[in-house]
């Protein structure tokens, strides 16, 4: 279940607030002896963090799918940025050499002892998340507030967090984006499919800048470029990953003013922060934060904010 950007905040007694975490979207299962930790796109990320499985094992019971965010702190801050730094390892040496901590905080319950939950009203479901784990790190419970959504956001500006999840209390669990969850953001940072990428200049490896998109009533707008925020490990990770993206005709809604563009499937999502959308659509500023592998291009849309 995803939640739709919006812009006007509110408070109400028929919805909950939770703090919005600036991590990756995770699902969990459990069946007996088997146990699973999925991306959002269904890719199975077990060795990414064997901590989170350990801990799914210890204090929870025998069967359960449980929906959550995997988050790396920097200081009180929860940050996609170090997170990053984990994503695509799975040597247990070299995780542990990171020494990037993570968290699993649960927010929603699919199913327990083999009985769906997913027609409960959420508050419903949260009740029974927070009976079925003993929840103690690295696995935690998301703590939500009943009906003041517009207190809650002044204390996220407060405290520096992302935003806001705003969730129907009667709302029931189902797939895809929609109203009954709200997302509102303090910062300005979204994902992105890229359709493109130019040429590297001088000494720099890899290429020059990405190409971005968002799907408007199913094509693609093009929103500009970003050619800062990269190492050089990334610049030659992602390279590898775009060359086997290749195809020849733009995948953009309209003309993009790019001289000598490499075009490519738009699969990959990539995070970026920006100050502002210009008047005719263009990010301002723009700076790549990571690669988005729990998002589905097809889901990116522009956010509000």
């Amino acid at each position: 279940m995803l939640a739709t950007p919006a812009e006007r905040r509110f408070s109400s007694a028929d919805w909950i607030f939770e703090r919005k975490l600036d991590g990756m979207r995770a699902l969990a299962a459990r069946d007996g002896d088997g146990l699973a930790l999925w991306s959002r796109t269904g890719r199975r990320i077990d060795a990414s963090f064997p901590e989170l499985l350990d801990a799914l094992a210890d204090l929870g019971g025998p069967s359960f799918e449980v929906d959550g965010e995997i988050v790396a702190f920097e200081g009180t801050r929860t940050s996609f940025a170090r997170l990053q730094r984990r994503l695509h390892l799975t040597d247990p040496a070299e995780i542990a050499a990171t020494g990037v901590a993570v968290h699993y905080y649960l927010f929603d319950l699919l199913s327990y002892g083999g009985e769906d939950l997913t027609g409960l009203p959420l508050r419903d479901r949260k009740q029974l998340l927070k009976r079925a784990f003993a929840f103690r790190d690295p696995l935690r419970y998301s703590a939500h507030r009943n009906a003041e959504g517009e207190a809650m956001f002044e204390e996220a500006c407060e405290r520096g967090w992302e935003g806001l999840i705003a969730k129907r209390a009667a709302s029931r669990y189902r797939p895809g984006r929609s109203k009954d969850w709200r997302k509102f953001k303090r910062v300005r940072e979204q994902e992105f499919a890229v359709g493109g990428y130019t040429d590297p200049q001088g000494s720099r490896t890899g290429f020059g800048a990405l190409l971005l998109g968002y799907r408007d009533h199913g094509r693609l707008r093009y929103a500009g470029k970003v050619g800062t925020g990269y190492d050089d490990r990334t610049l030659r990770r992602l390279r590898e990953r775009l060359d086997g993206l290749s195809r020849d005709a733009s995948p953009f809604a309209g003309a993009v003013a790019e001289p000598g563009p490499h075009w490519v499937e738009p699969e990959l999502v990539v995070q970026v922060g920006f100050t502002e959308w210009t008047a005719d659509g263009m990010l301002r500023h723009p700076r790549y934060l990571g690669e988005r592998t729990d998002k589905a291009a097809e889901d990116v849309v522009r956010e509000a904010i």
